[in-house]
């Protein structure tokens, strides 16, 4: 089943400055072959069910083998049986509507 997922992980415990944690989780994400976008607050992740949660764990796992004591995680996430739908899919049927 495929899944969009919003993917919020903040490392606990490492000081103020977490871009390094986030890079690595992001290059776990490249690895996987994920679709994936980093935006603000977190990455959106797009791929097979199984894949995408496979990766958050490893996220988990690289993270606190750099030394993060804990990780604090905010997922959101959807799927679909109807029809298949992306990323952009989301972004251009909304701006579509703010056209008209």
């Amino acid at each position: 089943m495929k899944v969009l997922l919003d993917l919020c992980a903040v490392p606990v415990g490492v000081g103020v400055s977490v871009s390094e944690y986030i890079a690595a989780c992001q290059r776990v994400l490249k690895d996987a072959g994920l679709k994936h976008e980093m935006h603000m607050y977190g990455t959106n992740i797009e791929g097979e069910w199984d894949e995408v949660m496979a990766a958050v764990k490893k996220c988990h796992e690289v993270v606190h083998q750099m030394g993060a004591p804990r990780i604090s995680t905010s997922i959101r996430l959807g799927t679909r049986v109807d029809r298949n739908q992306s990323m952009e899919d989301k972004i251009i049927s909304v701006r579509q509507k703010l056209s008209d």
